[in-house]
């Protein structure tokens, strides 16, 4: 599989915490005299320069967003995850995270996920949601702990039988190489699954590398550990002629899988592309004063569009595409109008040292709280939807919500990019690629 990269900056995310570690003094003195030096050059650019960092790649969906640092594979038969962060560029052409923030500051919280979607009081209790990622996060627990204290949702803790991480085999031993940029994508799809599902379990399935066939090991674990109703992906790669030998790897019998459709914009990746997969899209999703209290427009930078490789579906019919059209369903997915989300793996430390070195890009890791979106977001919301629902052993690949659209809400308008103004890539009533048959309204479509 061959990877479809996204121009972006190189920074990750943070937000400040109010600790400090201590730092040895020559290490405190280089970072100081790095940051000089940046700044001294910053201020001397020419007009040519500063011209030069004005035309620089610009993030995924616009100037105000940057990708996560597990975004840039460095051979084919990687994946990238789909996350993207809040952010703005600076003078000299950074993309640079906001760095202020608290659990009430930065992006919805699972009040605002579950009033949105109309979940009520459902929880889910005692089922499992599966979440398969690469590289380990060695804080996901202790993260995962401290944002479902912020909102007041039940401990999820390995020693109460609620949270569980293991390696692609199953094995809570060895774990892989720690990655800041991947640590940031699991801090966001534990928390996800947090907010939508607090009664839910949570299972997290790390594989050792980036690439397909680890990841594909790590699918199958996920998808027959006992008690797992769903599992979600939030991550993929371009289409060639390898995935549909893939695709049995999505393909269990009572398992709602989920997959991200991408943040570059119209255009399909796999494995949302999958015909095993509910392929999960995304959108901007902001208060509004209407019935619901929220209104949803598609996201500019969802992936969708035609498979170049996977047969159509059965319960597909729409008549644009000869084979699978992404998406299925949606969730939101905008930086702009994020979620909040607890990280702090990083390589630097804390502190405000640790903070200026983040937003300058000296540093790797996040810090803190901070507001996220990417169709990473949506697609662990819908796999734990689906868990809500407790149908998944009625559910057959991602055709339930075909036969069930009055328990969505139609998004009928945005678009994610060019294809002549069709459906593939401009939201409108019923279904179009973006964001799919909408995005959930209670538990019925799922």
């Amino acid at each position: 599989m061959h990877h479809r990269e996204t121009p972006s900056g190189s920074l990750l995310i943070h937000r400040h915490r109010p600790r400090r570690r201590v730092r040895r003094p020559a290490a405190a003195l280089t970072a100081l005299l790095t940051l000089a030096a940046t700044a001294l050059t910053i201020g001397l650019a020419t007009g040519a320069q500063a011209a030069a960092l004005s035309s620089a790649p610009r993030a995924s969906a616009s100037a105000s967003t940057a990708d996560f640092g597990c975004a840039r594979p460095v051979h084919a038969g990687q994946v990238r995850c789909f996350g993207v962060l809040k952010a703005h560029r600076t003078a000299s052409g950074r993309m640079s995270p906001f760095t202020t923030g608290s659990p009430t500051t930065v992006g919805y919280v699972p009040s605002d996920l579950r009033s949105a979607y109309n979940l009520g009081s459902t929880s889910g209790s005692g089922r499992t949601v599966a979440i398969v990622d690469a590289m380990d996060d060695p804080n996901a627990e202790s993260d995962l702990a401290t944002y479902r204290s912020a909102y007041g949702l039940p401990s999820c803790t390995t020693a109460n039988g609620c949270f569980r991480k293991v390696n692609q085999n199953g094995q809570a031993s060895p774990m892989p190489s720690g990655d800041y940029g991947w640590a940031e994508e699991i801090s966001l799809d534990l928390d996800m699954v947090s907010a939508t599902c607090p009664g839910c379990h949570i299972l997290l399935v790390e594989a050792n590398s980036a690439n397909t066939p680890d990841l594909m090991t790590a699918e199958d674990t996920a998808a027959t550990t006992p008690g797992v109703v769903s599992v979600s992906d939030s991550w993929g790669g371009s289409e060639d002629n390898t995935i549909t030998a893939a695709d049995s790897h999505f393909k269990h019998s009572g398992v709602a899988i989920t997959a991200s459709s991408g943040d570059s914009g119209y255009g399909a990746s796999w494995p949302a592309s999958s015909p095993y997969v509910t392929a999960v899209g995304g959108t901007s999703l902001s208060k509004a004063s209407n019935s619901r209290g929220w209104t949803e427009t598609a996201w500019s930078g969802a992936g969708s569009g035609c498979s170049a490789y996977e047969a159509k579906p059965s319960w597909q019919h729409d008549s644009g595409c000869a084979k699978r059209t992404v998406a299925d369903v949606s969730a939101v997915a905008d930086p702009n109008t994020g979620v909040a989300v607890y990280d702090t793996y990083n390589n630097c430390g804390g502190g405000s040292l640790c903070d200026t070195e983040l937003q300058l890009g000296l540093a790797q890791g996040a810090d803190g709280w901070v507001e996220v979106g990417g169709t990473s977001a949506s697609s662990p919301i819908i796999a734990s939807v689906y868990a809500l629902a407790g149908n998944t052993s009625q559910v057959v690949n991602g055709s339930y919500p075909y036969s069930h659209t009055s328990a969505l809400n139609d998004v009928t308008s945005g678009s994610n990019g060019l294809c002549g103004g069709s459906y593939l890539c401009t939201a409108g009533p019923g279904y179009d690629g973006p964001t799919g048959l909408g995005t959930p309204n209670g538990t019925g479509a799922f």
